[in-house]
């Protein structure tokens, strides 16, 4: 019996395989010269959309002679839209507009489509969502530039060679030990970790996933990741040394380091740039902000809090909301600012008169904002952990760069440190701050990125 039923099952994938082939093979035979690069949404903001623009125009002035594509499923974007909206959002200029393949099946990739074992679900979606995109267009060479891994073997199906710029492991090895260890965060409700049961069945279902992980990872021809933290992961997950590459991702210091290093007597303003996800921990920031409200010495100006985020769906929306009223429960909403989807001139102008910038992402990949703070002349105050502590707030020439923080606590006594701190030394601080920014501009990320693609192209 047992073996009748793996018989039928052996059939099934066969005759699977067979029908793919037999659709690929048409596509793989119209392949255009081209780089197709899979990017569902142009709309988001982040320092995702960031490198999707400084990788086009990286192509686009490495090898000209190939088209550029965006595969989207914002269905307003056009050619000349997502070309302004490049320079208008990151002041990315392209040098011609990039062809745009719409998608329709976007549905399967968000996270409202499954309750349950969401992670799985948007996984296997990107499959099908992937589909959908190289018949639609079959480009030489295929892009992914928002961390779709299991869209890889499909890429390989019709033929493609496939390249990825990984923000995140979809799957960390620090997800699965918070699991085993039982901790509530925003990826592991606090029912689960409260019971045993669940969390060795969660435990379970992350340690299946991290191994079709790794098997989807491995069909990529080269994996760049965006910092330290990312290349241990995937390294350890996808087990292809050989074929990963370390490029920080693009941030704006040369805009931002025009930027004077001086604030106005009187400023005290404390930004927080991140885009309104629960991941983000802006609860934190405002908890913290209102600590320093309590604490605050009687000389020192009242300081301002302005959260800067864009805001990609309904959840993000209300996620703001929620903000906005915590504000007025922990009555320092007067003292708060909240902006959202700013243009990037106006973004510049907010860290232009901010003396302080604050992260809260527990291990966030890279940290963008981070630079731009201390490009801008913001001192950071950013999480102890992963990117910002392991690449970016680091000592330049033996002098302090910013502050790391983990409670609410410690991010009130570095806001207060900031506040108190003579002019002389902030300013010395801040030297030391933009010098160290400079290891991360958008100069290094296009010569780190095409020594990395020519091995490819």
């Amino acid at each position: 019996m047992a073996y009748l039923v793996w018989a039928l099952i052996s059939a099934a994938f066969a005759l699977i395989l067979r029908l793919v082939s037999i659709v690929t093979i048409g596509c793989r035979r119209n392949r255009q010269r081209a780089v197709g690069f899979f990017h569902p949404y142009t709309n988001d903001g982040g320092g995702g959309e960031r490198v999707l623009w400084c990788a086009v125009k990286a192509i686009q002035e490495e090898r000209p002679d190939l088209h550029c594509a965006i595969y989207t499923g914002d269905h307003d974007a056009s050619p000349d839209t997502l070309m302004a909206r490049a320079i208008d959002r990151f002041g990315v200029k392209l040098l011609y507009p990039p062809k745009v393949v719409h998608l329709h099946k976007r549905k399967w990739i968000e996270e409202t489509t499954y309750t349950r074992f969401t992670m799985v679900g948007q996984s296997f979606g990107s499959v099908y969502l992937s589909w959908e995109a190289l018949c639609k267009f079959t480009p030489v060479y295929y892009f992914d530039t928002s961390g779709y891994a299991f869209t890889y073997p499909v890429a390989r199906m019709f033929g493609c060679k496939v390249v990825c710029y990984t923000h995140y492991p979809t799957i960390s090895l620090d997800m699965i030990s918070r699991v085993r260890g039982r901790s509530s965060m925003y990826n592991n409700n606090a029912r689960i970790a409260h019971s045993t049961w669940l969390s060795q069945c969660k435990l379970v279902y992350y340690m299946f996933f991290s191994w079709m992980y790794g098997i989807v990872g491995s069909c990529v021809d080269l994996a760049m990741v965006n910092s330290s933290w990312t290349y241990s992961h995937i390294e350890k997950l996808w087990g292809i040394c050989d074929r990963i590459k370390l490029v920080y991702p693009p941030c704006d210091t040369s805009g931002l380091q025009m930027l004077p290093l001086e604030r106005p007597a009187q400023s005290s303003t404390i930004i927080s740039v991140a885009q309104f996800r629960p991941e983000k921990a802006h609860k934190l920031q405002l908890e913290s902000f209102s600590v320093v409200i309590k604490k605050l010495d009687a000389n020192i100006p009242r300081p301002k809090l302005q959260f800067v985020g864009s805001c990609r769906n309904n959840a993000d929306e209300e996620r703001l909301q929620n903000l906005k009223n915590l504000a007025i429960e922990l009555k320092v909403e007067k003292d708060v600012e909240f902006h959202k989807n700013l243009m990037y001139r106006d973004l510049v102008r907010l860290l232009g008169g901010a003396v302080a910038g604050i992260h809260a992402m527990i291990d966030e990949h890279f940290g963008i904002s981070v630079v731009e703070y201390m490009a801008a002349g913001a001192i950071p105050i950013a999480h102890r952990s992963a990117g910002p502590k392991m690449d970016i707030v680091l000592e330049e020439d033996g002098q302090r760069t910013g502050f790391l923080a983990q409670t609410v606590e410690e991010y009130a006594e570095a806001i207060l440190e900031i506040l108190r701190m003579p002019e002389n030394e902030r300013l010395k601080m801040a030297v030391a701050a933009r010098r160290r920014a400079s290891r991360f501009s958008e100069e290094r990320f296009y010569d780190d990125f095409k020594a990395a693609i020519r091995q490819i192209l």
